[in-house]
């Protein structure tokens, strides 16, 4: 899908991070915008600020099935199929696996997987009838993972975990998409420490489903939040790899491709059936501060 002016861009997590960013560059190709955020002021400015494109601007929370299904509903009304697909919006979460309690469990994957889940099972279905009506119509899903979907660090166990789902759903999407159409396809996007609002995604958590955090918990929060803020790739840099991606029709999106020694060096293990490797070999200094902080 190389010419973007005119076609409809929905976005989720639209009111900040990748997801204003993408929505901002979808604007200047002259795309129309859908934009969705469960946080209703940040909603607000991004759908002021980018009011001469925005069709559509809902509060949605995207683990909702109910209300993703509304707004599926209010996207068909309005515009028909989207053309771009940014199933984007997430949260983070940290700690020592076992200590994450059911909510916890329910939160992350509530967002990070089942907002994924919901995107693809709404969208695509409208995206195929559009591309079977018209064989000159094409679509383009993004889903957002993360480098935490090919790999795992310690102590960011629950959000390994949803991110790894993600990178799952979004290779078996593309392997089928391909059965049935060559119309529409899919990539994923698997960022590294990129500045963005994910490390205070618990800001729009409801706190009765919160506990105390544990010192891991603590650990994890703090050691995230600096590398996040220390990342040299900006959103909109990201944002403009999307971009390029759906017009290339690539399936992996890595922000920080020189990570992906690691991913090969996981992978080398698996199929030598050797235990995981030390996760801070380049690092040792890091990983020793962590099983002080962990163990003291």
């Amino acid at each position: 899908m190389k010419d973007l002016n005119g076609k409809t861009a929905l976005i989720t997590g639209a009111g900040s991070g990748f997801g204003l960013e993408l929505a901002r560059l979808c604007a200047t190709e002259g795309m129309r915008l859908v934009l969705v955020d469960v946080q209703a002021d940040a909603l607000d400015r991004v759908a002021q600020e980018l009011a001469a494109h925005t069709v559509l601007a809902q509060r949605v929370d995207v683990s909702s099935p109910a209300e993703m299904q509304t707004l599926a509903a209010a996207v068909q009304a309005h515009v028909g199929a989207p053309h771009l697909v940014f199933n984007n919006a997430g949260v983070g979460f940290g700690g020592l696996i076992w200590e994450a309690t059911v909510r916890d469990w329910d939160w992350v994957l509530g967002v990070n997987l089942m907002g994924v889940v919901h995107g693809v099972r709404l969208f695509t279905p409208m995206m195929l009838e559009a591309a079977q009506r018209d064989p000159a119509w094409q679509g383009h899903i993004v889903n957002t993972a993360s480098m935490a979907g090919v790999l795992n660090a310690p102590n960011m166990g629950v959000y390994n975990v949803s991110k790894h789902a993600v990178v799952s759903l979004s290779e078996t999407l593309h392997h089928d998409l391909s059965l049935v159409t060559d119309q529409v396809h899919c990539s994923v996007l698997c960022p590294y420490f990129v500045p963005t609002g994910i490390a205070d995604s618990h800001r729009n958590r409801d706190p009765a489903t919160m506990a105390r955090p544990t010192p891991s918990q603590r650990i994890s929060q703090a050691m995230s939040s600096k590398a996040v803020a220390t990342g040299k790739l900006s959103a909109a840099d990201v944002a403009r790899l999307v971009l390029d991606g759906v017009r290339a029709q690539a399936f992996w999106l890595f922000s920080h491709p020189q990570a992906l020694g690691a991913v090969s060096q996981r992978a080398d293990e698996m199929v030598q059936g050797r235990n995981p490797g030390d996760p801070f070999a380049e690092r040792p200094e890091l990983g020793q501060q962590l099983r002080a902080a962990l163990r003291g």
